[in-house]
């Protein structure tokens, strides 16, 4: 047991500096170049007007996006793993970003550019996502491979929809080209605010209710047998693991696949007991993400790689991997 605490403390206190590191070099990193020295007079108020201002309002908020939406869908898919019980389950592979993202375009389409009401339609959009996904395995019995499927159609389905709207309004496919690629160019304060305070509120919640979430993973007949309502709990989670895709997607765009790696990645030195799990998660997934959109800043300097395609490079062979991994695991029972 001590052990384990041990573990976990390297474990969080590493990915901490790690955060640090990277925000660090993200920050002083670029067309223009800051050394650590600079960075922390420019903080401080010295320097010229033009560096601050490519501190504060472009690689500051930049930074803080990355870390921001990489905890939220780390933890989102962490949950959707447990609740769903299936560890192929992300928000990018069963629909519940697309859905976000459908969302944020139908808010888009009504004149709605950024604020709390851009969020929320992330959010209503990716809550009916996890809501359809829910019914079609409770109702259906599905294997876990089949709910991946259905989550798969279920993301063709929302991204043919928002298609069309961007199709049949200009305006709006314009606005959401960098959206749907997925990257933080676009990033102010004012689209990163309202959806950071979401975020924080359901990882609150989230850590607060580790407990009764390890009892729900042990399946319906075991939670009931503890005097878990399970029903409640799993729409609870389930709306919370939402509510953190949909205000990421709101800002980030499309990420795709961190919500499966990280939880991946986490798991195999933390375990699965969500007190450990979920604020690995968030760690871990703010340094991947940030650290994905500073090397998709700079690799092509003075261009840039939208981050969303580099996730993409990286998440789609992992997937693969995984998904042979747990049929081969299905073929052997």
């Amino acid at each position: 047991m001590q052990k384990e605490k041990r573990r976990f403390r390297l474990l969080f206190l590493g990915g901490i500096f790690s955060c640090v590191l990277i925000v660090t070099a993200s920050l002083c990193l670029g067309t223009i170049c800051f050394s650590p020295v600079q960075l922390i007079r420019l903080f401080a108020g010295d320097g010229e007007r033009a560096a601050k201002s490519i501190l504060i309002y472009a690689r500051l908020p930049r930074t803080l996006a990355a870390l921001t939406s990489g905890a939220a869908l780390s933890v989102s898919g962490a949950v959707l793993q447990n609740v769903l019980d299936n560890r192929l389950a992300s928000p990018g592979i069963i629909g519940v970003n697309a859905g976000a993202g459908l969302g944020v375009t139908l808010c888009l389409a009504a004149g709605k550019f950024y604020g709390i009401a851009v969020s929320l339609a992330a959010f209503g959009g990716s809550f009916l996502t996890v809501f359809i996904i829910f019914l079609f395995s409770y109702r259906t019995k599905a294997s876990k491979t089949t709910v991946i499927l259905g989550g798969v159609a279920l993301n063709s389905v929302w991204n043919a929809v928002a298609e069309s709207v961007t199709v049949l309004n200009t305006e709006v496919g314009a606005i959401s080209m960098d959206f749907r690629v997925g990257g933080f160019s676009a990033v102010s304060y004012s689209r990163l605010l309202p959806a950071a305070g979401l975020i924080f509120a359901a990882l609150f919640l989230l850590l607060t209710f580790c407990n009764e979430l390890d009892v729900t993973a042990l399946g319906d007949e075991t939670a009931l047998g503890l005097g878990l309502p399970v029903g409640r709990y799993r729409m609870i989670f389930l709306a919370l693991a939402a509510l953190l895709s949909g205000a990421a997607v709101s800002f980030a765009g499309l990420l795709g696949f961190v919500g499966l790696l990280v939880p991946h990645f986490v798991r195999r030195f933390s375990g699965s007991e969500s007190r450990k799990l979920l604020p690995l998660c968030a760690v871990f997934g703010a340094g991947f993400v940030a650290l994905c959109d500073m090397v998709s800043r700079l690799v092509f300097l003075p261009y840039e790689l939208p981050v969303g395609i580099l996730m993409s490079v990286i998440g789609g062979p992992v997937f693969l991997i995984l998904l042979m991994g747990s049929a081969k695991k299905k073929s052997m029972a």
